[in-house]
């Protein structure tokens, strides 16, 4: 399942391959053990006579490494002659020792990450004149750098018919308050010449609006509506809808705006970008225990399914605002804590903030962390060990380059971009203390006043800030948070934020060659 941090890194373009990674190079390697390369390319599905669709491997690296000579090579003579490869007009460095393998190298130094990345060595994958529908074929891609061993992954690359799916596209508008119910349409259309064999909507819903109902051909996860798969044959020119009931969650924000979307991809696709998940080892939920939803009068006899692909993935999103009515606020409060010690001891300080409620906070969709903790050691110890989400404070400016340095006397922490209602997260600080004094106070500060964006309508601004206390003689209290590492995520939320970057990473918005080329997915 997908996190709120899953969330957070999707919000980036140039990390959305994090998936991968996760399942496919180890947390922490050995100390012994030589660095590792990654690449995955996503398995793709082309339309016949289409000009094809651009996509880039995502790299990574079994521990954070500089490289020189990097260098991915595609081998697609398995594909015999069904699908060319050529360099996209961003790639360059591009040979070709033999038919049906490009080799690319990048001359200058290249970061790699455990996480895994995307937007180097693009290509360009077409169909050639002889691809019909049904075609398919296994891509090689192989990454490689100078003094590493060199890693591969196989994509599975198919031809198929091309079909236009597509949704109103229009904005859908409508209002509820906290636990209140509302319906939107979920419709297709078929603006090609080719009849449509199925379609699967992605939803990309926020933490609030949930599913009112639940259908056995829908998949949910923690309760929250992803996928609806459909079989009809939808017909060029046809147009099908349903309608979904929703709620909005008890804990919604309000007065505010809620939104959500789908997109519509051929079972194909589908496919692909299921693949894409089950690298990584996530899902897109569970069949629901309700009834089949269907959309309006499938014909009496369905044709058969080979693989489609959609020839105009531009068009296939469609959205909806809830405008939330209503009052319906948070209280964040500081976490402090107490120390004790003598002096030269390493003592563990944990502090953070706490969601009191009543609503949740979601800040997934503009990418941005729920607030800042701001934190001032104590007089008389030293921060020994601070976690990368902090960064020394100067003023409002936080030193991002130097994150998770010690020795600073302020650090700004951020914690993540969702907190649910009684939901901790938490930072741990080592604190060195240096000289034994009684009483040597510190603070945490959330919500802190600065020019950028965060959370700033507290229900109680009384108890947002927190003492941090080292030896305490009296009755003073630090705050009542303790926790582990920042941040700790509440509630799984899936693929709820982050959907359109998810589809760009997995390939399967078929961003096409001509006339898209301002659009595409550039990590």
């Amino acid at each position: 399942m997908l996190t709120h941090s899953t969330r957070r890194w999707l919000a980036g373009l140039g990390v959305a391959g994090a998936f991968v990674a996760a399942s496919a190079s180890p947390a922490v390697a050995a100390e012994e053990a030589p660095i590792e390369l990654g690449a995955y390319f996503n398995d793709t599905t082309l339309a016949a006579g289409s000009e094809g669709k651009i996509d880039s491997p995502l790299l990574f690296a079994s521990e954070p490494v500089i490289v020189e000579g990097l260098t991915v090579t595609y081998d697609y003579r398995n594909l015999d002659g069904v699908v060319d490869i050529k360099p996209d007009t961003s790639t360059w460095g591009c040979e070709t020792p033999e038919p049906g393998v490009l080799a690319c190298t990048d001359p200058f130094e290249i970061d790699l990450y455990e996480w895994a990345s995307g937007g180097l060595f693009s290509v360009v994958m077409t169909p050639t004149a002889k691809a019909t529908d049904g075609a398919t074929g296994n891509l090689k891609v192989t990454v490689s750098a100078e003094g590493l061993a060199p890693a591969s992954h196989t994509a599975k690359v198919r031809v198929g018919e091309g079909v236009d799916l597509a949704a109103p596209g229009e904005e859908h508008k409508v209002s509820a308050a906290p636990g209140g119910t509302f319906s939107a349409p979920l419709t297709l259309s078929n603006a090609g010449k080719t009849d449509a064999k199925g379609a699967v909507a992605v939803f990309d819903l926020d933490h609030s609006i949930r599913p009112d109902k639940q259908f056995s051909n829908c998949t949910y996860d923690d309760g929250r509506l992803r996928t609806c798969s459909f079989s009809e044959v939808t017909a060029a020119g046809e147009a099908r809808s349903a309608s979904l009931s929703y709620a909005l969650g008890k804990d919604t924000y309000a007065p505010g705006n809620e939104y959500g979307g789908y997109n519509w991809l051929t079972i194909a696709e589908f496919e692909d970008l299921n693949a894409y998940l089950q690298a990584g080892g996530y899902s897109v939920g569970k069949p629901g225990n309700g009834p089949v939803l269907s959309l309006p009068e499938a014909p009496s006899k369905v044709a058969a399914r080979g693989f489609q692909a959609d020839t105009d993935p531009m068009n296939n999103w469609s959205s909806m605002t809830i405008k939330v009515n209503g009052k319906n606020g948070a209280d964040l409060v500081a976490l402090g804590t107490q120390l004790t010690g003598e002096a030269g001891d390493v003592v563990k300080a944990t502090l953070g903030v706490r969601n009191d409620g009543p609503a949740a906070l979601d800040f997934s969709r503009g990418g941005s962390p729920v607030t800042k903790i701001d934190i001032a050691v104590p007089q008389g110890t030293t921060a020994v060990k601070v976690p990368e989400v902090c960064a020394p404070l100067n003023g409002d400016q936080q030193d991002w380059e130097n994150a998770g340095k010690p020795g600073a006397k302020l650090y700004r922490c951020y914690p993540d971009v969702f907190i649910g209602v009684g939901e901790e997260q938490t930072v741990d600080i080592d604190l060195r203390i240096d000289k034994v004094i009684a009483n040597a106070a510190g603070t945490v500060t959330i919500n802190a006043k600065c020019e950028c964006e965060g959370f700033t309508d507290d229900l109680k601004p009384a108890n947002d800030v927190a003492k941090i206390l080292v030896n305490a003689t009296g009755g003073s209290g630090g705050g009542d948070g303790d926790g582990g590492s920042l941040p700790i995520t509440g509630q799984s939320t899936g693929l709820i934020a982050g959907l359109g970057a998810l589809l760009l990473a997995a390939g399967v918005g078929g961003y096409l060659v001509a006339k898209r080329r301002r659009t595409r997915f550039v990590a």
